[in-house]
This record gives C-alpha cells, structure tokens and sequence, in this order.
C-alpha cells in the first residue's frame, strides 16, 4: 500500500479486523518482529525509517513519532509509577531536569483530561481505570511534542461513554499542536466526522482512500460501499435484519489473485482477478482500486450528520 499524510493532517485508517491496519503502524514504527520480511520504504521528513538503525530509531520514537497502543494496561509497565513512566522520555530527548520534567508531567495529566494529576503521578498503573490509563498513554505519547501521533485502537477496551471522549480529547490535542495523526479503527462512526481524510484497508491493501466525506457519503470501491452498508443505522426497523458480507477475509499467506475482495464481492468478473486493479484516481483527493467503481449517485450508507473540523 501506498500514501501520503500532510504535517498537522488527520487520517483515519479504517477496515475489518485482519486487514493489516495494526501491522501497517508496527512497520512504519519499526516494531515488528525479528523473523518479519519487510520490503518498500516509510519516508518521514526526509528519511527512510526502514533504513535506520535501532539506536537511530530509538531517537525518532517519541520525540517524532509517538504511538498509542489497543491496550494500555499491556502498555504501561505494571510495577512503575506514573510519574517514572512519564518523565523519561522528556529527560531523555528534551533533556530537561527531574524537577521540569514532573513540572511538564503535572501539566500534560491536566491537559488530557486527569483529575488530581499531583496524586495520579504517584499511582500504579493498577490503580488506575481504564480510561484513566489510557489518558496517561496519551500523555507519554505527547510528552516529547510529536509530530505524528499514531493512534492504534485506542479505544477498544473502553466503555462508550469513555470511547468519546478519549476520541475528542485525541481530535482535540492534534488540531492544538498541529501534530499529525494516524487514527486506526476497525469501526467506521470512530472516523466518521473526525477525520480529514480516511483510507481503507481490505486484506492488506488499500481499497480507498479520499476525504472523509467523499468515502462516507459517496463510497466508490465495493469493498466500502458493502461495509457501510453493513453498519446498523438508528432508523431502521426494530429487528429488522443486518446487511452482511459474504465470506470471509483471504488468507495472508495465500491471498487470491488480483482484487482480493473478489471472491466476497457481487459484482466481480474476469477483469477483476487479472492482475487486480491498481489506485485510481477519480477526484482531487480520492481513489480507488476497483475496476467496476460503485456509482457516484449511491445513496450515502453512513447515518449520521457528518461534522467537519
């Protein structure tokens, strides 16, 4: 897959669980594993992120690049205090003393929303809520200043009530700082007005990527068009049946041949399987790899007023 992100930009990567999105940030971020096979390059202000090293990593992990993982109690080092946990990154690459690190530390718990931020910083992890500790992770995240925040599922352990308000307190601190971000989402109403621009991912490929409203309102590769219809909408009738997409995801180790949404997708042919379709541009900010685009005048599938930033 291929794309590009504007500094002080917010993109939201959506699709199914399965379809890469998490393996796409671990790459870019250099986090995957040993035994991984990784090919192509991850240009960021000017240099190949594949290319370094780890120490060289190291020094762009926090201090450009932050990211903020599903689940924050795996995260956060269960035998550290807060406060530990998030000075040293500030020490490290700001190379500010103990005393203006906590000083720094006390005003990011403020910022993100942490109540008694004085008393937090001695707590656990363990001592903290869910949501209380995943406002933490976003606080480590953007001790150092970032300029891109990665944001991998980081609502999905949470409660809804807490989901919102983790996402505006994400949508907000970036348009703050200006900072870009990257927010990865298997649910579609997570990006769905929070976001300038969403890509979609199927099975390891990028299916669509535009502005938010086009993909919503105007989806042009089947693969979106079918998973917005398949969202339940607040009007429908009382147990009236869900849409659903046929089949299943590929398997990675042996996906099919060209479009690999083909063999879920009603309206696959030959053209479809040799050798898949490659982007396709049909606006200023949106395309496709789809060789039999959706129509333009489909009825918008997302319910819901979209609201721009």
């Amino acid at each position: 897959m291929s794309f590009q992100m504007a500094p002080s930009e917010a993109l939201g990567i959506v699709g199914e669980s399965g379809s890469g999105k998490s393996v796409m940030a671990r790459a870019i971020m250099g986090l995957m594993p040993a035994h991984a096979v990784q090919t192509g390059q991850v240009h960021f202000q000017g240099r190949d992120l594949l290319s370094l090293t780890q120490k060289q990593r190291e020094e762009v992990w926090g201090k450009q690049i932050a990211m903020v993982f599903q689940d924050p109690g795996r995260s956060l080092n269960p035998v550290v205090r807060v406060d530990r946990q998030l000075t040293e990154g500030m020490r490290r690459h700001l190379g500010v003393s103990r005393s203006e690190a906590r000083h720094r530390a006390l005003d990011l718990l403020a910022e993100v929303g942490v109540p008694d931020p004085e008393r937090r910083l001695r707590n656990y992890p363990h001592e903290l809520s869910g949501g209380m500790r995943q406002r933490v992770m976003i606080a480590i995240a953007l001790a150092c200043e970032p300029d891109l925040l990665i944001a991998d599922e980081p609502t999905t352990a949470l409660d809804v009530t807490i989901q919102r308000q983790i996402l505006d307190l994400l949508r907000k601190v970036q348009v703050e700082r200006g900072m870009a971000l990257m927010l990865i989402s298997h649910d579609l109403a997570v990006v769905a007005g929070r976001m300038d621009r969403v890509a979609v991912m199927y099975a390891g490929k990028l299916a669509e990527i535009g502005s938010s409203r086009e993909v919503f309102t105007s989806p042009r590769h089947r693969y979106t068009h079918a998973l917005l219809g398949a969202t339940p909408q607040i009007d429908h009738e009382r147990h009236a049946p869900l849409n659903v997409i046929p089949g299943s995801l590929p398997s990675p180790t042996d996906p099919p041949e060209g479009c690999r949404f083909a063999p879920r997708c009603a309206f696959a042919d030959a053209a479809c399987t040799d050798p898949g379709p490659a982007m396709i541009a049909i606006g200023s900010d949106h395309a496709v790899a789809c060789v039999d685009p959706a129509s333009v005048e489909t009825e918008p599938t997302l319910g819901g007023e979209l609201v721009g930033r």
